[in-house]
């Protein structure tokens, strides 16, 4: 019973470091935390993290209202937890740096999907291509953005927040 209290009570804590620290940053174009948290995350319980994920990503419905990004939000951390189970082995601070820039230089096509969807049922499959291309290339610039701040965010953060973390085990 104590565990399920603690296992609980940390994925509640989780979820509320993902809000919080999105929250933070939300002055600032596409510079986030989530991408490290949800690494770390990951990296500390496994795919017990996709409960925070989806509670982040409910939270978030309920504060913002649903709307494609939102449906983009169920699946794009969700990939980004995926590989990193998959590469969990991996210990280099710059490899997760890589894996974290990399994640956001392709999060603008990764969220592209919902609006070519829906481009695709109002007007067949060329208008959904254009509109899933046509929303990714404009937020280019900001994906370029997001690649740089994910990047450095991890390079500088992984060692003392992951030996934190290994330490609450």
């Amino acid at each position: 019973m104590q565990n399920n209290v603690r296992q609980l009570a940390r994925l509640g804590l989780m979820v509320a470091v993902l809000e919080v620290s999105k929250l933070a940053l939300a002055a600032i174009p596409n510079i986030e935390l989530v991408s490290f948290w949800v690494i770390l995350f990951t990296l500390w319980i496994g795919w017990r993290s996709l409960y925070a994920i989806y509670g982040f990503v409910l939270l978030e419905g309920i504060l913002y209202g649903v709307h494609f990004w939102w449906i983009a939000y169920l699946y794009v951390w969700t990939i980004l937890a995926a590989l990193t189970q998959l590469l969990r082995k991996q210990t280099s601070p710059l490899f997760w740096a890589m894996l974290s820039g990399l994640f956001g230089l392709f999060f603008g096509a990764l969220c592209a999907i919902p609006y070519a969807a829906a481009g695709l049922l109002n007007g067949g499959l060329w208008n959904g291509f254009l509109a899933g291309f046509s929303w990714w290339i404009a937020g280019i610039p900001y994906d370029l953005l997001h690649c740089v701040g994910n990047f450095i965010i991890m390079l500088i953060l992984y060692k003392p927040v992951r030996t934190a973390m290994k330490r609450m085990n």
